[in-house]
């Protein structure tokens, strides 16, 4: 699975799995107690593949930075989200240098120590296999389903 099908809902704890388009928005299944649910559009949804955090020179990928996490705990889980704040920016110095600490609230820390936690759990982090040279993309790094290849059969005139 790759991090654009794993969904964060604003106002619902907890990461979403994307499912199909649904008539009045999306379906989606919880993470945690695989309930399906229809999502409208009026709702805050983000793809985890586009979130990015603040760093003094520039934004850095959510990939990346749950990767840093991985290789700092060793593919073991993170601590606590609900640990206090100085012990989570600490935490977060460390795995995340220069992240910027005027615009990363320790919520956002909490949400993706949570959420780093939540793929741990249900396995879907895998950051083992390498970059293919010259891609410049990770491949492989969640896992679930293959990846799906699409063709483009169209012809230029």
């Amino acid at each position: 699975m790759e991090l654009k099908d794993i969904l964060a809902i604003s106002g619902k704890g907890g990461l979403f799995k994307f499912l199909s388009q649904g008539r009045n928005g999306i379906i989606v299944e919880s993470f945690e107690d695989k309930k399906r649910m229809n999502v409208t559009a009026s709702s805050k949804v983000s793809a985890l593949e586009d979130i990015a955090v603040y760093t003094d020179e520039e934004e850095v990928s959510l990939h990346d930075v749950l990767k840093a996490i991985y290789e700092k705990e060793e593919g073991k889980s993170s601590i606590n989200h609900k640990s206090d704040p100085e012990t989570l920016k600490n935490y977060f110095s460390e795995v995340l240098p220069d992240y910027d600490q005027s615009r990363v609230y320790v919520s956002d820390i909490k949400k993706i120590i949570n959420w780093y936690n939540l793929l741990h759990k249900h396995e879907k982090l895998n950051f083992d296999e390498k970059d293919e040279e010259g891609s410049g993309e990770e491949t492989g790094s969640i896992k679930d389903e293959p990846e799906k290849k699409e063709t483009d059969e169209k012809s230029s005139p």
